[in-house]
């Protein structure tokens, strides 16, 4: 017997590690467990074993350096590294353990971890035990209980019920581990093993996608490795389109609390100016109508109603980004906004939960609400607890009118369209050369002259009938009939008398006139009723549902009515008398007879 022997002895193989007069050192490796002392007896029964006995029965089989690649190599010989100051103290078990843990507090490791590489290297004495094991993908090379395990996962864990690890753990023996009485069978995988599996074949995509939901998954999980916005805003012209809710209570002019306004932007996605905005208590179509015309209008006079005096280059943006880039809102792929592309305008619908591709906006309104925030505490403003049970109720702090609160949000605007330094814009050589300064307005007035600035002049009417609704009318005689009422405009004499279906666009707010587009040109017709003349849509259709409502109602009364008169009329014919020969002699003379007999004088009653 020499040092670094194998022994054999039935189903134990043990490797010696020291040899003294009565005793000998020793490791298990078939449970790979720390070293011992053994008397020099206790070996008797042992006889000699080779490498190759003890790969095979540990399923180890030992690997030429030059076959591993560089990660192999280098976690291999770092494990070593970490066992290497244990190796001189191994017959010394104090001086051991005091070194193993020594190196798990200086690595921040597990004293465990340590002994582990440590049996592994004695067992085999051979620096390739250490070399990492590959992880089995091929469901050939997986025993039952992985298999089992697999399966347990996927079915109970993998879910999106969230379940516990222990709970798919408690579930496989439940259904894989327990015979027809329910009752635990002798063998089963422990919990560690499950949680080892897991762990490692575990891959974070699967596990985000199937305990989430893929749109959760693409909301707070993906990797953002895009380019953003540049990828497909190279130059000015592409407008970005979202609304927030403003984190503010107000109130109308007689103090009563209204609640909170809704913001709606376009921000241009190569400079980040605010090409306009619309504060509005509705959101929705009625909101992107008002944003529409807030971008063409004349900055200046806008501002101006509101006692606020700008330059010109401040906010120089009067017309349509020719691309407009919006989520999936329904009022952004409702149809009177998609209607808008008639201008010339094209319309890109962004993928949900991609807010990195609209980045530009959320950034407007991160900039816009911390700007007044800070100044507006305790004036209804709404503070990160106001969800937390018992916060302040923030609601009772209101003071603001809407209109005070557009005045300050007009000059938060100016602030980070003129004012606010974008640090991170992405210069040219162009620009550099030519000095723009780093705000939204210098890099918006310096792109208009560029080449590839996209941008699109619109008249205010235009652009209001082009957004306006649109229903199909029917000419007839008696006029173009659109939803139930009755228009007329000159010089359209033959179609009322051919008829045909056309497409109207209307104001839901006025029925007093709608517009009927032909070729892309809108005809004004005007009502003809005139009990309907300035109401909305809504209130005339309540008076045509109420008529119609009185008309159903008085319909069982009529028939009855009509049958009374019928039995009436029938009752009367009957007790005339029938003759079977009526004379047709004479008629002018019997006439003078019955009028002379029947006449009356009217003046006799009015004597009297």
């Amino acid at each position: 017997m020499k040092k670094h022997d194998l022994l054999k002895d039935g189903n134990n193989i043990i490797r010696v590690l020291e040899i003294q007069p009565d005793k000998i050192l020793m490791i298990d490796c078939i449970k790979r467990t720390m070293p011992i002392w053994v008397e020099s007896s206790a070996l008797d029964a042992f006889s000699a074993c080779t490498n190759e006995i003890l790969s095979q029965t540990t399923n180890f089989a030992v690997t030429d350096i030059e076959n591993l690649n560089a990660d192999q190599k280098r976690t291999m010989y770092d494990r070593y590294t970490l066992i290497a100051p244990v190796l001189p103290f191994i017959a010394d078990e104090g001086m051991r353990s005091k070194v193993i843990s020594s190196i798990a507090t200086e690595h921040n490791i597990s004293k465990q971890t340590i002994r582990i590489y440590l049996c592994l290297y004695l067992a085999y004495r051979n620096i390739t035990a250490l070399v990492p094991k590959q992880r089995i993908d091929d469901d050939g090379n997986l025993t039952q209980d992985e298999k089992n395990i697999r399966w347990a996962l996927n079915k109970f864990f993998y879910t999106t019920k969230k379940q516990s690890l222990m709970t798919a753990y408690t579930m496989m023996l439940k259904e894989k581990y327990c015979d027809g009485m329910s009752i635990l069978r002798d063998t089963y995988p422990s919990f560690y093993q499950f949680r080892y599996f897991y762990r490692k074949t575990k891959k974070m995509q699967n596990f985000y996608i199937s305990r989430n939901g893929l749109k959760n998954y693409q909301r707070n999980n993906r990797p953002l490795i895009g380019d953003g916005v540049r990828a497909f805003a190279p130059a000015i012209g592409v407008g970005m389109l979202d609304s927030t809710v403003c984190d503010i209570y107000l109130i109308n002019d007689a103090g009563n609390l209204v609640g909170r306004p809704i913001l709606t932007a376009c921000i241009d996605a190569y400079s980040g100016l605010c090409c306009g905005y619309v504060l509005s208590w509705m959101g929705g179509v009625y909101s992107l109508r008002g944003l529409m015309l807030n971008i063409i209008a004349d900055k200046v006079d806008w501002c101006k109603q509101f006692g606020i005096s700008i330059n010109e280059e401040d906010w120089s943006c009067d017309k349509l980004p020719a691309t407009l880039v919006t989520d999936m809102g329904s009022e952004y792929k409702s149809e009177n906004f998609e209607q808008i592309a008639e201008l010339g305008v094209k319309i890109v619908n962004l993928p949900s939960y991609r807010p990195e591709l609209k980045g530009m906006v959320e950034k407007f309104f991160d900039v816009v609400q911390a700007t007044y925030k800070k100044h507006l505490k305790g004036k209804g403003v709404i503070e990160p607890d106001y969800q937390e049970r018992g916060a302040h109720d923030y609601r009772k702090d209101a003071c603001l009118t809407m209109a005070d609160f557009e005045k300050i949000i007009l000059h938060c605007i100016i602030y980070y369209n003129s004012q606010r330094i974008i640090e991170n814009f992405p210069y040219t050589d162009a620009q550099i050369a030519e000095n723009v300064k780093p705000y939204a307005s210098c890099i918006w007035n310096w792109g208009k002259s560029q080449m590839g600035a996209n941008l699109i002049k619109v008249g205010t009417k235009e652009l209001i009938l082009t957004l306006l609704p649109r229903t199909t009318g029917k000419f007839s005689r008696f006029g173009l009939k659109v939803n139930k009422m009755r228009y007329h405009c000159d010089g359209y004499t033959e179609q009322y008398l051919k008829g045909g279906k056309v497409t109207v666009a209307y104001n839901p707010e006025d029925v007093t006139s709608v517009w009927l587009l032909e070729n892309g040109i809108y005809t004004k017709f005007t009502i003809i009723e005139s009990r309907f003349e300035g109401k909305d849509l809504t209130a005339v259709q309540s008076l045509q549902t109420a008529q119609s409502d009185l008309a159903k109602g008085a319909n069982q009364d009529n028939l009855q009515a009509r049958i009374n008169l019928a039995r009436h009329i029938e009752a009367i014919a009957s007790n005339a008398r029938i003759s079977a020969d009526v004379s047709v002699k004479n008629i002018q003379d019997n006439r003078k007879r019955e009028q002379s007999k029947h006449h009356k004088n009217y003046m006799e009653g009015a004597e009297s």
